[in-house]
C-alpha cells in the first residue's frame, strides 16, 4: 500500500507544460479568457464568514455599522446617534434602545497556486497546472471586478512569487504576467505555505488554495486548520485529471514519479482497485477536514470547462449564504 502523497502520483503517466518563447509578443493578460468570463457571467464571490476590510463593501465585517440589515439592540448610552433609537422599543418599555446593524466590507483575497511538478500531468489537451491558471485567473477577475481585493502567491517547496493585493485591474494583467514565467519544481510544501499565510493575513478575508495535494496530508491539514483559526474564508480547488480521478488505463504502462517518487511498471488492471481504494481513501480524509474546518471543498476535474467549475461552485456558495 502506498501512502497518500505517493499515490495520486503514482497515476501520472507523463507530463506538458506550457513553455512561453521570449522571441514571441506576449498576448495581453493571457489567463484572461474573455470567452471563459463572459460564460461565467455576474456571479459573486461570496464570503461565507465575516471578513474585514478598509472600505464599505458587501460582505458581512465582525465590526457594527452603516448597514440596512438589523442585527440586534442595546441599552442607549450618551453619544449614541439619536437616530438609530427604537421608538417603538422605548413605547413598549420607556427604555431607550439603539438598533444595531451589521456593517459590511470589502475584502482581500489570496489565490495560492500550486507550481509543484505533479502538477504539470496532462492525459488531454490540458495540464493541471494550465487549468489552475485559468481557474485562479478568472477567479480574480471577478474579485477585482465586484470590488474587493486580489493576491496570488505562486508556490512549489517555498513561495516562489508573491503578487501583492490590490483592488485596481491592473493586479490581473500582474498576475497573468507571472503566471507566464511559472517554471514547475520538483517538490511542494503546501502546509508550509498556508502557515506561512496565516501569519501573512491582518485581516480576516479570502484564501483560494489551488492544488493536488501531493503532498504530506497531515501537515496540509495543520495549515488548513490554522488558517481557519484565524478567521479566513477559505476554499479550497482540489485539482486532478480525469485519468487520476478514473485511472482507464489497459496494457502494460510505465509510471514515472514527477517528483522524485521513480518508475513502476505494471498492468494497470492488475493495480486499478488498489488504487481507486487508496484515491478514495485520500480525497475523503481531504474532504472530511475541510468539512470540519468549514473549509469549502471543490473537486476538480479537468475535463470540465473552467467556466462549469466556477459557475457550480459560486451558484452553491451563493445559495448556501443566502439560506443563512
Amino acid at each position: 500500500m502506498m501512502d497518500s502523497k505517493t499515490v495520486p502520483a503514482s497515476a501520472t503517466v507523463g507530463a506538458s507544460r506550457a513553455v512561453v518563447d521570449p522571441s514571441k509578443p506576449r498576448a495581453k493578460a493571457q489567463y484572461l479568457d474573455p470567452a471563459t468570463l463572459s460564460r461565467i457571467g455576474s456571479l459573486e464571490v461570496v464570503a461565507r464568514q465575516v471578513v474585514e476590510g478598509v472600505r464599505i463593501g458587501h460582505h458581512k465585517s465582525p465590526a457594527r455599522g452603516v448597514s440596512s440589515e438589523f442585527n440586534a439592540y442595546r441599552q442607549y448610552t450618551q453619544g449614541d446617534e439619536t437616530r438609530h433609537i427604537d421608538w417603538k422599543a422605548y413605547a413598549r418599555s420607556d427604555r431607550y434602545y439603539v438598533k444595531l446593524f451589521d456593517a459590511e466590507t470589502n475584502f482581500v483575497c489570496n489565490l495560492l497556486l500550486d507550481a509543484s511538478k505533479s502538477m504539470t500531468y496532462s492525459s488531454g489537451k490540458i495540464s493541471k497546472i494550465e487549468y489552475a491558471k485559468y481557474l485562479a485567473a478568472s477567479l480574480a477577475y471577478l474579485v477585482v471586478d465586484q470590488g474587493d481585493s486580489a493576491g496570488m502567491a505562486i508556490f512549489d517547496g517555498k513561495l516562489q512569487k508573491y503578487v501583492e493585493p490590490k483592488g485596481s485591474k491592473r493586479v490581473l494583467q500582474d498576475m497573468s504576467n507571472e503566471l507566464e514565467k511559472v517554471v514547475p519544481q520538483p517538490r511542494t510544501n503546501v502546509g508550509a505555505i498556508l502557515h506561512d499565510f496565516a501569519h501573512r493575513m491582518k485581516r480576516r478575508g479570502f484564501v483560494m488554495i489551488f492544488s493536488d495535494l501531493f503532498d504530506n496530508t497531515d501537515e496540509f491539514i495543520a495549515g488548513l486548520n490554522h488558517l481557519r483559526f484565524g478567521g479566513h474564508n477559505v476554499v479550497l480547488f482540489h485539482i486532478l485529471d480525469p485519468y487520476e480521478i478514473e485511472f482507464p488505463l489497459a496494457g502494460m504502462w510505465k509510471f514515472l514519479g514527477l517528483e522524485g517518487e521513480g518508475e513502476v511498471i505494471t498492468q494497470p488492471s492488475r493495480v486499478r482497485a488498489n488504487y481507486l481504494k487508496e484515491l478514495e481513501e485520500f480525497v475523503g480524509k481531504i474532504r472530511k477536514a475541510c468539512g470540519k474546518a468549514q473549509v469549502d471543498y471543490v473537486l476538480v476535474n479537468t475535463a470540465q470547462p473552467v467556466e462549469q467549475t466556477i459557475s457550480s461552485y459560486l451558484i452553491q456558495r451563493t445559495a448556501l449564504a443566502n439560506a443563512r
